[in-house]
């Protein structure tokens, strides 16, 4: 059995994984892979468990099968994770067929004939995706689809990228694979009994009534709540943006040789300004202010066209190129400007622009970023980038091409390009209706009940082999960083659930609250779950609050599955900060907004959400 002791090092670990998702000390997967092996190390997790004997019986073999549950490499082989990945496979079919494009595109052009037409066709398209696939990649689909839309009808964009977020956040409600919220809760329920189990479209009934509240609300309520904020984009005048990159070389007189690029007369330039230095064929890795000039090198500059024509022999620098040299002939290109965001899992996160020697890197400079509701353009190079920042870079068009095809940034200014397999489509789509299709009949009884698992894995394999999507592209598609997450997190769940330390919150829960009516417990459970998950991840909510739900409800001798449903909801309920779900830190940037935005525009909608559930919950499972 479990020490004392244990239970308290186990109740201290939860309050530092707690405090360590808040302060941000280190990547959440990582954190909650540490809890999982720390479990282990004070003994509360045991790890490959033996099979009980046959001839146990009783109080022996229940708790020979108890420790079995128990065994911490049990949460490697769980359901949830391994459908949450099948679900990123799925979805990254969709894209690659191009059925996400299309609805994309036909959006485009039906929906900009008016503010309110916009609205609409968004919330209901975004949502019914979500309820089907991940949501992230719905929000990088159309969110430069909604800014060029704003930008050509001159709509502030910060009027629509929350309800975007909104949409794809209560879209996911809808079925139990809509988010990964959902299959951790019923499958940690699951794993207490068959019976806690949720079916694949029992969840849908109070999630229609959340995107319809949802829905309303942005359309009422929230359309006036809604921030007039300026994009990054918006702040550099589009006459600017109309600019040129030359390149002139340093001739042998040159005044330029032997001085650095901080002491020459190039710095005070104030119509044109160098971007780069090429020396050999090979772009000078140092800072730029470093830079000491020698005969040949190739000087990258940008400027207005006329600004440039006047360059000539400045310092000895010439447009012309000398034979002797040996080089190409001088090239002038148009320079365009585009807003990209940092993904969620970019290399670059977690380093400055000076520690990536971003101009030398991508040949691209960096005008302007956005940073938590501020916009810098000036001394931002020391600033260490983090998701959700968006950058305003300006460079050649062939540069901006190779930079937006790296995972490290999703391009905000156009729709992002790939090659489609659009004849694989239909493919994609049955997979996908198949998937529904099963779910539907299993949780109606209509055949035999097959674990939601077993027929993500069957629709997964069904687009690998029909060559919806490679093998490569899947493994690229998967999100590991949630899968790791949601693994450590189920580990510690089970600690809390084997060392007895749920059931002594679950009891003190029942004690504090003795004559309150069950229905009120429910309400409480939704909005502790709502209120953590706008500090932490909702998976990590999900792990932790689904085992202390189950408990209170068999303590209370009632059906605890409205309290699984209440967390469930309950975890997916972020909607008054950026920093509870992906899909909002996304538009964080992406809009210009501000942090207090997310809490004017979401703060009563979790409310009247929060009102709705506590009401139907038990209504619709009843106690």
């Amino acid at each position: 059995m479990v020490e004392t002791w244990q239970q308290i090092a186990l109740g201290l670990l939860v309050l530092l994984v707690f405090t360590s998702f808040i302060k941000e000390w280190v990547s959440p997967e990582v954190v909650a892979l540490g809890a999982l092996v720390t479990c282990v190390l004070i003994g509360v997790l045991p790890i490959a468990v033996p099979s009980p004997a046959p001839d146990l019986g009783g109080a022996e073999l229940r708790e020979a099968l108890r420790r079995l549950n128990a065994d911490a490499l049990r949460v490697f082989a769980h359901p949830a994770p391994i459908t949450v990945a099948c679900m990123f496979v799925l979805s990254a079919a969709l894209e690659r067929t191009g059925v996400i494009e299309v609805l994309g595109n036909w959006f485009e052009r039906t929906a900009g004939t008016s503010p309110t037409r916009m609205m609409v066709m968004m919330v209901l398209i975004v949502a019914g995706l979500s309820g089907f696939m991940n949501n992230t990649p719905v929000v990088v689909v159309f969110l430069p689809i909604v800014l060029g839309i704003c930008r050509r009808k001159e709509w502030q964009a910060s009027k629509y990228l929350i309800p975007l977020s909104y949409a794809a956040i209560v879209g996911g409600t809808v079925t139990i694979i809509g988010t990964s919220t959902n299959l951790v809760a019923s499958g940690i329920a699951a794993s207490y009994d068959q019976d806690y189990a949720f079916g694949f479209f029992e969840v849908t009934p109070l999630g229609l009534v959340f995107v319809v509240i949802t829905f309303v609300y942005l359309l009422t309520i929230g359309k006036k709540l809604l921030p007039d904020r300026v994009t990054l984009a918006a702040l550099i005048d589009s006459k600017d943006s109309r600019e040129f990159i030359t390149r002139a070389y340093v001739s042998g007189e040159s005044l330029l040789i032997g001085q650095s690029f901080d002491e020459s007369s190039l710095k005070k330039m104030k119509k044109a300004r160098v971007i780069d230095v090429v020396r050999d064929g090979q772009r000078v890795q140092t800072s730029l202010n470093e830079v000491v000039f020698e005969e040949g090198d190739e000087i990258v500059i940008k400027g207005r066209l006329g600004d440039l024509m006047g360059l000539s022999d400045q310092d000895g620098i010439t447009q012309g190129t000398p034979d002797q040299l040996g080089l190409e002939g001088v090239r002038t290109e148009s320079a365009v400007m585009m807003e990209g965001i940092i993904g969620p899992d970019s290399d670059l996160a977690g380093k400055s622009l000076k520690q990536l020697n971003f101009r030398q890197r991508f040949g691209v400079i960096i005008v302007a970023v956005h940073r938590r509701g501020r916009n810098l353009q000036e001394r931002f190079e020391d600033v260490k980038l983090a998701f959700g920042d968006t950058l305003l870079v300006q460079g050649p068009a062939r540069r901006m091409s190779q930079l937006f095809a790296l995972k490290d940034f999703v391009n905000l200014s156009e729709p992002k390009e790939m090659a489609i397999r659009s004849k694989k489509a239909p493919i994609a789509i049955a997979a996908i209706l198949a998937f529904m299709v099963l779910g539907l009949l299993t949780g109606v009884g209509m055949v035999p009940p097959i674990p939601i698992v077993l027929v993500a894995l069957g629709a997964a394999v069904f687009v690998l082999v029909t060559g919806c999507i490679d093998p490569s592209e899947a493994y690229q598609a998967i999100e590991w960083k949630v899968l790791f997450l949601i693994i450590g997190m189920l580990g510690l769940g089970q600690a809390l659930q084997f060392s007895g330390v749920a059931e002594i919150l679950a009891s003190k829960m029942v004690a504090s609250t003795q004559g309150m009516d069950p229905r009120l417990l429910i309400a409480l459970f939704y909005l502790l779950a709502a209120v953590m998950t706008e500090m932490v991840s909702n998976n990590a909510v999900a792990a932790l609050l689904t085992p202390l739900g189950i408990i209170v409800g068999i303590q209370l001798g009632v059906d605890p599955k409205p309290f699984i449903a209440a967390v469930m909801f309950g975890s997916s309920a972020s909607f008054a900060t950026p920093i509870g779900y992906q899909t909002n830190t996304f538009v964080y940037g992406a809009g210009g907004y501000k942090f207090v935005d997310f809490f004017r525009a979401g703060f009563p909608l979790a409310i009247i959400l929060w009102i709705v559930a506590s009401f139907l919950i038990p209504v619709i499972w009843p106690l």
